[in-house]
């Protein structure tokens, strides 16, 4: 019996921590057997017979939102996700230059007339208009961080926005404070770190964007795959035929498939009989006779019959759609070194921020004058550095793009924990090479029964098989092309199903070809 299996898109979670807490939460379901999140891509997978309602509530009580993903193998919603990525994308983009215009400058001031302290009331006067400017952009550029932060506070939780919020805060609070109150800051103390907070918040700006880019990318492994399928599809109701879109194809339509054209759903043939190009399903580049009785798959090619065919399998219970759907769990899945990452994660942002405090403490006991700077320094140097989090984003944004450009090459890898153990595969073992060559023929060399000219068979056997769609004939052709050969015309053409072709060409050469498949 196959487990009910949800996804919800996340937003709000930053950093591996996260991941926990919201993995946590979501086992907590009753009904949930499994909850797995890839923090890569924000979403949640969830296997069981659990209420959708209950599991947004969870997240919520968590500390963050939710929202179902109704249908994860339609192209539609592939796309609108790739729109909304990329409408982010450029707030994120926006943001960075926004806040980095501003950094860059001090940063530039700073370098040039090397003054960024506070001694003279014009000073104060400057310094104060800069901090209410770096406001402004910490509110309008690095707004999210703030909040999440927040949440993560109210939620008893900490996480990547809290290191951000707590390291920027904190210069930003404490160059305020010297503007403000100079007079209770020793001398050699009255430096501001306005530059400071800006770039942090631009730069961390650039590098979630950078994330963004490269999971639209990770993406489209699954538009290319769902992309397989048509969009339309030729039915038969009440004696006539018309195009209708594949959402709406019933179970036990019946469908015309013209030659040329792909199968639009999961079915098996009434009518006809054609050959069908698998190689999508298979490997195999040679197609497979269909007659009627024979079961055909959606995606794959119909390549010189007529048919009829009765629907079977549509939507999610199309094995092109069973496909996707694994690709998309393994892209979810979590290796057995992405839970160790995650375990440690969680006492990340805690050991942190305990680090970060541990070392202002021992700079404003021991350190020299001014003591309270290089405490302040080093407190949200130690928070910035580790702010990234990159522990628990690596991982699955590895996952992603391994098993994305696996699937593109036609190697479907079922879970993250194979792909782990793939790296120490020393020695493979097939027992067929159709599914590792190109997919397709092509012609090597040729040999010939009795002395001849090999370029003037060549351009007989392509000339002859001008007159075919078969893939073997197909490959002799391009052959004839590669080396410049111009076709004859071919008269009297006939092609002899499961045998061959013959014709004449040039008027006076009869030509017989056999092509066994």
């Amino acid at each position: 019996m196959k487990i009910p299996t949800l996804y919800l898109h996340i937003d709000g979670a930053s950093c591996a921590s996260c991941v926990q807490k919201i993995e946590g939460a979501l086992k907590q379901v009753a009904g949930v057997d499994d909850a797995v999140m890839n923090l890569a891509d924000s979403t949640v997978t969830v296997t069981g017979k659990a209420d959708i309602s209950s599991l947004i509530k969870a997240i919520a009580v968590a500390g963050y939102t939710a929202q179902s993903i109704r249908d994860v193998l339609s192209l539609r919603a592939v796309s609108e996700k790739e729109q909304a990525d990329q409408r982010y994308y450029k707030e994120l983009m926006r943001n960075m230059w926004v806040a980095l215009s501003l950094g860059m400058a001090l940063m530039l001031y700073g370098m040039v007339i090397g003054d960024m302290s506070v001694n003279s009331p014009m000073q104060r006067g400057v310094w104060l208009l800069v901090g209410l400017l770096t406001l402004a952009v910490m509110v309008a550029t690095g707004r999210n961080f703030y909040v999440g932060a927040w949440h993560s506070f109210v939620n008893h939780n900490a996480n990547m926005d809290t290191l951000i919020a707590l390291g920027t805060g904190a210069a930003w609070l404490y160059s305020m404070f010297v503007v403000v109150f100079p007079a209770l800051v020793p001398e050699m103390a009255r430096h501001v770190y306005f530059e400071a907070t800006a770039m942090i918040i631009g730069l961390i700006n650039l590098g979630l964007a950078l994330e963004v880019r490269a999971r639209g990318r990770t993406s489209e492994s699954i538009r290319r795959l769902i992309g397989l399928q048509p969009k339309m599809a030729r039915v038969i109701r009440d004696g006539e035929e018309f195009d209708i879109a594949i959402e709406h194809v019933q179970l036990k339509d019946q469908l015309r498939v013209r030659p040329g054209e792909k199968i639009s759903v999961d079915g098996r043939v009434l009518t006809g009989s054609t050959s069908v190009d698998e190689s999508m399903l298979t490997g195999e580049p040679m197609p497979v006779e269909k007659t009627v009785g024979d079961a055909v798959v959606a995606g794959t090619i119909n390549k010189n019959g007529s048919i009829v065919v009765v629907a079977t399998g549509i939507g999610r219970d199309t094995a092109l759609a069973r496909i996707v759907e694994l690709v998309k769990r393994a892209q979810n899945s979590k290796p057995p070194i992405g839970r160790l990452a995650d375990s440690i994660a969680a006492y990340f942002v805690p050991v942190i921020m305990m680090i970060a405090l541990a070392s202002a403490l021992l700079w404003l006991n021991l350190g020299p004058e001014p003591r309270i700077a290089f405490a302040m320094v080093s407190f949200t140097t130690v928070l910035i550095i580790a702010c990234p989090c990159a522990l628990g984003l690596a991982t699955p944004m590895s996952v992603m793009v391994g098993v994305g450009k696996a699937a593109e090459a036609g190697v479907l890898i079922r879970n993250g924990a194979a792909l782990q153990t793939a790296s120490k595969v020393s020695v493979m073992i097939l027992d067929k090479t159709g599914t590792i060559t190109l997919g397709k023929p092509k012609v090597t060399h040729i040999e010939l029964a009795h002395a001849s000219d090999a370029k003037s068979v060549l351009q007989l056997a392509a000339s002859l098989e001008s007159g075919s769609e078969h893939p073997l004939a197909l490959s002799i052709i391009d052959s004839a092309k590669e080396q410049g050969l111009s076709l004859d015309k071919v008269a009297q053409f006939k092609a002899v199903a499961g045998h061959g072709v013959q014709g004449r060409v040039r008027d006076s050469i009869r030509c017989c070809l056999a092509m066994k498949s």
